[in-house]
This record gives C-alpha cells, structure tokens and sequence, in this order.
C-alpha cells in the first residue's frame, strides 16, 4: 500500500533540500508535485486542496531550525498534516459497557466483511482476552451463513447458528439473548452487503441497529475503490450511525487513496486496515505510523510489536543459546527462522515497515520474492533429521531423493545450500566478533549513500 505514492513524494520531496529557508517560490513546485501525487493516489480532490492549503500555510515562511535542513522541515510538516488527514491516533474499539458489547458490520458486497468479523473475533480474543461469539444475519448471500461458521472454527471463537428461513432481526435478537445468557463479552454480527440506495435493505439494517444499540457499527470498505471508499462510507454514515471504518484489501492498493480520504469525507476514523487474507492480517489503524510509511520512512514499531506477537520465545532462546555457546547454525535453526518470518507476512511484509524501502531500487524488490522462502522450507522439510544437523552428507542421490520430495529441481536444493553455507559463514563471522565487519560489508550492499540517500 502507497507504493506509488510513496515513490513519487519521496523523490518530490527532496527538492526542497540545501535552502535556508522555505518560501512561497522555492516550494510552488514541491507543491504542485506534491497535489499531483496525491490526485494519481486516487485521493479525493476535496482532500487534496485542504491538505496542500495547510502545508503551505505552515511551510512558508518558516525558519528552519539549526540541526534540520529545509526539507527535513518540509517534510516533517508533511507528516504531521498526512496525520491530520487521517487522525490524530489509534482509535480503540469502545468496548466499556454492559457486556455483551455489541460490533455491527456493515459494508457493500464484496467488501470483506465476513472475513473482517472471524479476524475481529480473532483479535479480540487472542490480543484483548475476550470472550467472543459472532453470528451471521445474512439470509441472501448463498453459503454466507456457513462461510462465518467455517472461519469462527478456525480463530477458536462461538459461532451462533443461523439459518436462511430466518428473519435477520429474529436472528440478531436471539444471539443478543444467548449472549447475555452465556457471559460473552462480544457479539460481532455479520450483515447482508447492501447499497445504500437500495431503501427496503437500509431499513433492515436500521431495524437490526435499532434492535441491538451497537456499541460500535463498523463500515467495511474496500480500499481498491480508492476515493469511491470514501464517498460509500459518507452515504452509508448519513443513513447508519458508524463510529469507524474497516479497510479491507489494503495490501492489493498500491495508491492509498482511500486511506486518506475517509476521515476528511465522513468524519469517522479507520479503526483496522485489513492487510492480507489469513486470519491474523487485521492491523489497528495508526495515522502517525501510516503517515511514516507514505513518507519512506517505515513503520518500526508495527514491526517491533509483529515480532513480540509472531516470534516463537523458546525458539529465540534457544537460538541464542547456541550462538552464545558457538555451536553450529543448522538447517533446522535456517528451517525455524524461514517459518517465524512467514508468521510475520512474509519478507515483503517486514521491508514494508523498514525506513528507506522506497529508495531501494525496483529491480532488488522485485527479487524479493516471498515462494522462494516457501520453496526453501519444503526442501528442508524433505530432509531427513541428520541431514538438517549435517547438510554435508548431502549429496547426489539425496539431493534428487530431497528434490522430488519437495517437487523442486536439484539446482533448486544446490542454491539453498549455497545461500545457507553463506550464512553459516555469517553466522561465525558474528560468534568470534566481527560484527563491525560484517556490518561494514551489509553496508557495501546497500545502494550508493545507505538507506536515506538524499536526506
């Protein structure tokens, strides 16, 4: 998400690098590229005004402190009005009251609202502790009712049963009741897709308001519909109560449009971006982190906390242990490292959120391929336990015997020994303490002027 954007603002932005201080001229330029990027990222041109208005309010005339240079001024006013689009912070879910606390989700067809309401009550569980039961009033959609049940069983959430003969408030206020019964904390409802002209289905929908008082009615949108996200959302808010959004298929939008568009237009804040299709890939929105990512500059602490959730603990110790006692980095510890990435989203989900990914140049990501790591694990899996411990018993035979368990080449097998001997070398290097040398030679591999060229 925000490829595009990111891209253009980064190489925008450093125009306005080496003055001493910003005026109206020697900024009109960074200005106008600056709308331009945000009009190719789909951003509502409404948006697009008030937002290039308040940076040149703020920028003109400005004296640059001594430690910044002008750019870094600019582009720290940048980032503090990219916030101001999108929110000042994290908006929570309001959770504080009788239990059980009530979610409604509503959205058009095709949105991800049923996928959104199994990775809400996965959130919830596993993050807030809490006891969940989900249940679906969607009566129309073919399979729709078993689709939830299907996902409740695989988060390890309640599911209510419902059935198609059913009314949708009969159902909604029979898992209302059975809710209160059994002490659920949460009761998130899945509703029907409906447009918000359609009037017959928005009156449902405000029946089953009405019927549950939420306390909290979530839009889901897709963020591929770019500013059209944002112009739904407003339709759907003038008609229903919402108290935030949930934007789905963020990791399928490069622009970002809708992103900075639906708190301008509607007024109500992004409380989750949905990032990918496993259960787990449910983000809580931070406009300052967000904002740090259209900027190049990364998301470090979205990563920091990915690791504190993903990272198997006794795995790290163990590791650790090792290191510290110089014993040999096996195929099982490279096997381990490989499965921990993927629980991150992979390497392309890590360099998202790394500062000075937008400088790397496009060749190098698209080389970043997340099938290759997959690939390299079912080789491993394919080997046996002294192979993993001892990779140089491999040899010709079981190299085919490990390619064609893992339905891979022997070339295949030939370059994951390679890549891991490397490692290993690394690895060493590391344990007798020549980290300063192993950065410097990192360092050599970055593209001319480190990860901030320009800044």
């Amino acid at each position: 998400m925000f490829e595009n954007l990111t891209e253009r603002l980064s190489r925008t932005l450093k125009n306005v690098s080496g003055r001493g201080r910003l005026t109206d001229d020697n900024i009109k330029d960074t200005l106008r590229e600056v709308r331009m990027a945000l009009l190719e990222a789909d951003v509502a041109l409404p948006v697009v005004r008030e937002f290039v208005k308040c940076v040149k309010e703020r920028a003109v005339g400005t004296e640059v402190s001594k430690s910044l240079t002008p750019g870094q001024e600019f582009i720290k006013i940048v980032q503090s009005e990219l916030e101001a689009v999108m929110g000042e912070g994290n908006e929570a879910l309001d959770l504080s009251c009788q239990p059980p606390a009530v979610i409604l989700m509503a959205g058009l067809q095709g949105a991800g609202k049923t996928t959104s309401v199994g990775k809400l009550g996965k959130l919830l569980k596993e993050r807030d502790k809490k006891k969940v039961l989900v249940v679906s009033a969607d009566v129309y959609r073919p399979a729709a009712i078993k689709q939830l049940e299907t996902l409740a069983t695989d988060v390890g959430v309640d599911f209510f049963p419902s059935n198609v003969e059913q009314k949708p408030l009969a159902i909604v206020k029979a898992a209302l009741e059975y809710g209160k019964t059994k002490f659920y904390d949460v009761v998130i409802v899945d509703t029907a897709g409906r447009l918000h002209v359609d009037e017959e289905m928005m009156g449902e929908i405000k029946d089953i308001h009405q019927a549950l008082n939420p306390v909290e009615t979530l839009f889901v949108v897709d963020a591929m519909t770019g500013q059209d996200a944002a112009n739904t959302a407003k339709a759907f808010n003038d008609a229903l109560p919402l108290t935030g959004v949930i934007l789905t298929k963020v990791d399928g939008d490069a622009r970002g449009g809708a992103a900075l568009s639906v708190r301008h237009i509607t007024g109500k804040p992004i409380k989750f971006l949905g990032v990918g299709e496993k259960t787990d890939a449910l983000e809580p929105f931070h406009p300052d982190r967000v904002a740090s990512r259209i900027l190049g500059m990364g998301d470090v602490l979205s990563l920091i906390e990915d690791l504190e959730r993903n990272v198997d603990k006794k795995e790290a110790e163990k590791l650790a242990k090792k290191f510290k006692e110089k014993k040999g980095f096996d195929l099982e510890d490279f096997r381990s490292q490989l499965q921990q990435m993927k629980n991150m989203g992979g390497m392309m989900g890590m360099l998202d959120k790394l500062p000075g990914l937008s400088q790397l140049p496009g060749d190098m990501k698209d080389k970043v391929d997340d099938k290759i790591f997959m690939q390299m694990e079912a080789i491993i899996n394919s080997m046996t336990k002294g192979e993993r411990a001892r990779p140089e018993l491999i040899k010709g035979s079981r190299k085919k015997r490990i390619a064609a368990g893992s339905g891979t080449q022997v070339q295949d097998v030939n370059r994951l020994l390679k890549q891991f001997t490397q490692m290993q070398k690394m690895m060493k290097k590391m344990q007798k303490g020549g980290m300063k040398n192993m950065m410097r030679q990192m360092k050599g591999m970055m593209p001319s002027g480190g990860m901030f060229p320009g800044r």
